[in-house]
């Protein structure tokens, strides 16, 4: 009988003991949780899988622009996330030929509602590759509105103004690699 007083003794202790601990170390977790920053998708560390719509722009010499942009418009944690995404990107020389000052102009601050809405007339949801895109096609894009899908000659153009000059599969979609920017028609 003393053997059994003696194990429920130890055990209530135990017991007592680990809830009491428990019961201390939330306060101290919680506070360090909201003193955390907290991270989307963009920050995941994977160097073996193959990379999404995001880090594929981030490892082309090419896109240094458009990068910038869309970290201004906040969209690499969306851009990061499973999708799929078909994304039009347009090179460093395309939003060279757009009027002087017009990349500057829409990188400020208070030109963030338009930044976004020009990057995401250049994603739709889903994955068109390229057999699948065909000479009249019409694409809805993140934005709302829709591009138009135009082939002559063998090439595959957007709008009639941007040719996309290579296609990169990423994790999350595929990325078209376009010589020109897409704008939006006006609201």
């Amino acid at each position: 009988m003393k053997k059994i007083i003696t194990i429920c003794t130890g055990i209530t202790c135990l017991i007592f003991v680990s809830c009491n601990n428990s019961e201390n170390a939330s306060p101290a977790t919680a506070e360090q949780g909201s003193s955390e920053k907290t991270t989307g998708q963009s920050a995941v560390k994977d160097d073996v899988s193959q990379k999404n719509v995001v880090q594929v722009a981030i490892g082309s010499k090419d896109h240094t622009t458009l990068v910038t942009a869309v970290k201004a418009a906040e969209l690499v944690d969306v851009l990061s996330n499973a999708g799929p995404f078909t994304v039009f990107a347009p090179t460093n020389a395309a939003f060279d030929k757009l009027p002087a000052g017009t990349v500057d102009g829409l990188l400020k601050p208070e030109k963030k509602d338009e930044l976004t809405d020009i990057l995401q007339y250049h994603v739709s949801v889903g994955v068109y590759k390229e057999d699948m895109l065909q000479d009249g096609q019409v694409l809805g894009q993140v934005n709302g509105g829709n591009i138009t899908i135009s082939k002559k000659d063998g090439k595959i153009m957007v709008n009639g103004t941007a040719t996309i000059v290579a296609a990169v599969p990423a994790s999350n979609g595929i990325v078209y690699v376009i010589d020109g920017v897409l704008l939006p028609p006006k609201k």
